[in-house]
């Protein structure tokens, strides 16, 4: 039989109508400009008689969007791979299709997006994204037993909810605070430090845990202060940071505000270097500091660096091939994420959403980004993490350590 494309509607293509075209009124997002040749791809999980179809939901708009964008080519390309080796499950061709929706970072916009997921039947889900929205829905695919692995929320909270439905590929926030303090006093010998949070379950949560472990370090917080993740001013924290004369500052935020403070910091003279964790030393952090980029600052990873993963290198190489753009920061991450629902899937030899749940308690696989193979919280048996500078614009790493 023919499906016709509402978008498209001068192609036909001659398939199980199992597949379904997304209504016209999803492609009014610039975002929806993926074209036909995102169609083509899909097109051999819509031949499959069975398919399996992962929710992600990330920032696909807005500040954030190059983080929330690359996720979701991550997943694609294991998509991609996963639908060209042609699986059979419980002897029925099966093919992996994604559902990629834009939850703008809002937790609210986010629980309205995995009410639809569960609603639409998805089988897993890739993400949520941040911290926030992550765990702002857990209880929803908790509730309905659904697995969420995100490939880049740390917070701690996430696994410690209680519920056997959460995952996560990367390390946490305790364990990247802790590297990160230590490498700050021990190395640095940076005593005395200011902290300023943007005050998101990742930025808060990883500035807190900072804050503790320099502080049972022997260090000294000199100045504490918040701001919101939609701030581009930060002159008066900053002009308090500069009287109290810090080794260094710590900030719990990202690269899109990150990059604004570090040209506030330049014009007011403060020199002490900018420390953070994952989500502020990211490829777009130059760009976004622009001339006051000195590369004066320091942040910990919840992985090894892309050359040192076991299959980083082939990875970049594949992701640049297919979307003409380098890796970001969490596209290994949510690559390994999609192959964890692909093993699970064919361990349990079923698509349930419920024995994938099962069967993500017993995987263990050689990943890009290293062994996958989760904890009774859901936390990745075997963390990593890089202490990582740039140099000549470029991230370079300085130490790399291993649970």
């Amino acid at each position: 039989m023919h499906c016709r494309s509402a978008l498209f509607m001068e192609i036909q293509v001659t398939m199980s109508c199992r597949f379904r075209w997304l209504p016209w009124r999803s492609y009014h997002s610039p975002r929806a400009l993926f074209p036909i040749a995102l169609v083509v791809a899909s097109l051999s999980a819509a031949r499959a008689d069975n398919v399996v179809v992962i929710g992600y939901a990330g920032a696909l708009t807005g500040p954030q969007a190059h983080l929330g964008k690359d996720i979701e080519q991550g997943i694609r390309l294991a998509i991609d791979e996963i639908n060209a080796s042609h699986p059979v499950i419980a002897g029925t061709p099966t093919g992996f299709k994604l559902d990629a929706q834009d939850d703008a970072g809002d937790p609210r916009i986010a629980t309205l997006i995995a009410q639809r997921f569960i609603d639409n039947g998805v089988n897993a889900i890739v993400g949520h994204q941040s911290s926030g929205t992550s765990i702002a829905v857990a209880r929803l695919y908790a509730a309905a037993n659904i697995a969420e692995i995100t490939p880049s929320a740390t917070n701690p909270q996430f696994t410690r909810l209680g519920y056997r439905t959460t995952f996560r590929v990367l390390a946490n926030d305790n364990f990247l605070g802790t590297v990160m303090s230590r490498y700050v006093i021990d190395t640095m010998h940076a005593r005395r430090v200011a902290v300023i949070d943007d005050r998101t379950a990742y930025g808060q949560g990883v500035a807190d845990v900072f804050v503790d472990a320099t502080r049972s370090a022997g260090g000294t917080i000199v100045a504490r202060e918040y701001t919101s993740d939609k701030a581009v001013d930060f002159n008066a924290s900053l002009t308090l940071f500069k009287q109290k004369r810090p080794d260094a500052i710590f900030f719990g935020g990202v690269d899109a505000q990150a990059g604004p403070m570090l040209r506030q910091m330049k014009r007011l003279g403060v020199t002490a270097p900018l420390l953070g964790g994952d989500g502020m030393c990211t490829r777009e952090l130059p760009r976004l500091a622009g001339e006051a980029f000195a590369g004066n600052l320091y942040c910990a990873d919840g992985g090894l660096s892309l050359s040192s993963m076991p299959g980083g290198l082939a990875f970049e190489k594949k992701f640049h091939a297919k979307f003409r753009e380098h890796v970001q920061l969490y596209a290994p991450y949510a690559y390994d994420a999609t192959m964890a629902v692909y093993h699970a899937v064919v361990q349990a030899q079923s698509a349930e959403s419920g024995k994938i749940v099962d069967a993500l308690r017993n995987v263990d696989f050689q990943g890009v980004t290293g062994q996958i193979s989760f904890d009774d919280a859901g936390d990745l048996r075997v963390p990593a993490a890089t202490i990582s500078t740039f140099k000549d614009r470029k991230k370079v790493t300085l130490r790399e350590i291993r649970r």
